[in-house]
């Protein structure tokens, strides 16, 4: 059950990023910033996604490692939109605390399973 809330909280949140990019893509005519979020906003939900198909819990935690560093990631391009003026204050700490949340999320998801594997 959590992961699927995980998972939904992702797929929000690669469609946030999608309409944010999108937007300062046509009005302030910047993409290579927002193509980096795009990539690694997307990715989240896409591993979370993979991980449910893993072949073993080695497996498992990989995809979902590797969420949690597009999750890292995605907030360096966050910042960097903002710290720049392509992101408002108010729009920044909205996205990066769902951001935030998915992180979380994935961070006790990651050692529960280690935990479950002592």
């Amino acid at each position: 059950m959590a992961e699927s809330i995980m998972l939904d909280k992702a797929k929000d949140f690669a469609v946030e990023i999608i309409n944010m990019c999108k937007n300062i893509k046509e009005t302030k005519r910047e993409c290579v910033l927002t193509n980096q979020l795009m990539r690694s906003g997307t990715s989240i939900g896409a591993n979370i996604h993979e991980s449910k198909y893993a072949h073993g819990t080695a497996d498992f935690i990989s995809k979902m490692q590797i969420a949690l560093k597009e999750c890292y990631e995605s907030e360096y391009w966050l910042e960097l939109l903002n710290r720049t003026g392509y992101i408002d204050n108010e729009q920044y700490k909205l996205t990066i605390n769902n951001c935030g949340q998915i992180r979380r999320m994935l961070i006790s998801s990651i050692n529960t399973v280690k935990e479950n594997l002592k």
